[in-house]
């Protein structure tokens, strides 16, 4: 059973960095691809990155691309992503979910909040 807890988000200056980190409590977290995704109140979900379950496939939204960048530990079950040059567009609620293999995304974690300052 997948099991995702995020954390890493706060507050941050535009031009800065974080690192989101989302574990999965579960035992077969190097079978699934896992991705991050964000979310304003009131908005849709949108996808921010994807990797494979080898890590050595990623994805990424238009809007990110050459700013942030997925990766995964899967001797600790961990999935990562690194966040440089923040903008304050950036502001959003981070979900890390995982896929199965049907493609869809089955599992969710609680979110954690990231806000960039200007």
């Amino acid at each position: 059973q997948v099991q995702l807890t995020e954390s890493g988000g706060g507050l941050v200056q535009a031009g800065g960095s974080l690192r989101l980190s989302c574990v999965d409590s579960g035992r077969a977290f190097s079978s699934y691809a896992m991705g991050w995704f964000r979310q304003a109140p009131g908005k849709e979900r949108e996808f921010v990155a994807a990797i494979s379950w080898s890590g050595g496939s990623t994805y990424y939204a238009d809007s990110v691309k050459g700013r942030f960048t997925i990766s995964r530990d899967n001797a600790k079950n961990t999935v990562y992503l690194q966040m440089n040059s923040l903008k304050p567009e950036d502001t959003f609620v981070y979900y890390c979910a995982a896929k199965g293999s049907t493609g869809e995304y089955h599992t969710w974690g609680q979110g954690t909040q990231v806000t960039v300052s200007s």
